[in-house]
């Protein structure tokens, strides 16, 4: 026999009220779902390098170097950013990034994790976050004055970099609020474990159309309480397709303190200005100006030029130490994610400071190709 016409219109009903059951579930997962988001990102640079006066001794110090080199304008990396939104305006947040030698596939790093942080943040209150990441130094570096408009520096040719006091920190609380044009940040870090310095810091910076300009402060204490103590101030104008930067900075250093040697003892063709150290740990304060400009000539092409002069005295020995530092940079955009770039650099050293080859000088010639995702 066939259905009864209230048998089918009791199957009707019960399915509408499946289907609508359905229906807000569907809806109510999707907004619980939508509140929170974990994102993928990353940059993969790879590039050639020649330099000068690269050879590995002082009798073959006039020997070139080529080489692959792991990221010209960038440092590779891999991160993922987590985000939570917990209603009433309040966020909570945290990042992880690893940064690799994109040529052998290794870390750059004795830590996994450059970056390991998890914070809360408010649109009332600001953001707190902490764990292992950037310093107040770099962040008014980087978000006011860095040196070039499309990147903040060149990844093989960064003398600026190490006036930042190692650019991250562990074991850190920061706390970061922003008023109109102005953005401020405080920091503490703890001495422990096998990171044993102290930091404490604040900066503050100011932009609103074509002008920025900010300072930032920080000290470093070891666990014999000597200090190494930072300072950094700058401004920048961008004019349509030109950006101009200038910018000062100072490292004072308390004899015999060994705070953040290894930011400053890294292989000189990586990091330029960590040879003037090379005094080992009789610096007494380092200075240095530099000053540059991009242009945008078009929508694919920036073309950008720095100049770096760094000065510094020391505890025992007598006189001064100088270096000077030029880049220029071409980078050609295929798209949003895809570039190439040419860069050329010269580096000039006077004084008690030389190349661990005990040369005085050296030009550097790169080119790569960067993708970003």
């Amino acid at each position: 026999m066939g259905q009864s016409l209230q048998d089918i219109h009791y199957k009707e009903t019960s399915m509408k009220k499946t289907a609508l059951v359905l229906g807000l579930l569907a809806t109510f997962s999707s907004a619980g779902w939508a509140q929170s988001s974990v994102s993928l990102y990353g940059i993969l640079d790879v590039g050639v390098r020649y330099t000068t006066n690269s050879g590995t001794t002082a009798a073959r110090k006039g020997d070139s170097l080529s080489q692959v080199i792991p990221g010209g304008m960038s440092n590779s990396r891999l991160g993922v950013n987590v985000s939570e939104d917990m209603g009433g305006g309040l966020k909570a947040i945290a990042n992880l990034e690893h940064r690799l030698n994109s040529d052998t596939g290794t870390q750059t790093a004795a830590e996994f994790w450059r970056q390991s942080w998890v914070g809360l943040e408010s649109k009332e209150y600001g953001r707190l976050t902490l764990g292992r990441q950037y310093n107040v130094l770099f962040d008014v570096y980087t978000s006011t004055f860095s040196s070039y408009k499309y990147s903040p520096y060149i990844e093989i040719f960064r003398p600026e970099t190490a006036m930042a006091m190692a650019g991250r920190q562990s074991n850190m609380v920061k706390y970061l609020a922003e008023s109109g044009p102005f953005r401020g940040e405080l920091q503490v870090g703890a001495g422990e474990g096998a990171s044993p310095d102290k930091t404490v810091g604040a900066m503050l910076r100011y932009s609103k159309d074509e002008l920025a300009f900010g300072a930032g402060v920080m000290d470093v204490e070891d666990t014999a309480g000597r200090k190494v103590r930072g300072l950094t101030v700058g401004g920048a104008y961008t004019a349509g397709p030109l950006y101009v930067n200038l910018s000062w900075g100072q490292n004072k250093f308390d004899l015999g303190t060994d705070v953040l040697q290894a930011a400053y003892t890294n292989n000189y063709t990586i990091s330029p200005a960590s040879r003037l150290n090379a005094a080992g740990l009789d610096v007494k304060k380092r200075d240095m100006l530099a000053v540059g400009f991009t242009y945008q000539f078009s929508k694919e092409l920036n073309l950008g030029l720095q100049g770096w002069y760094a000065k510094q005295t020391h505890h025992r020995l007598t006189g001064s130490s100088k270096a000077g530092f030029l880049a220029a940079v071409a980078d050609y955009a295929f798209s949003k994610r895809t570039d190439v770039y040419a860069e050329a650099d010269y580096s000039k050293l006077g004084g008690a400071v030389s190349f661990d080859n005990t040369a005085k000088s050296r030009v550097g010639l790169s080119t790569g190709i960067r993708h970003r995702f």
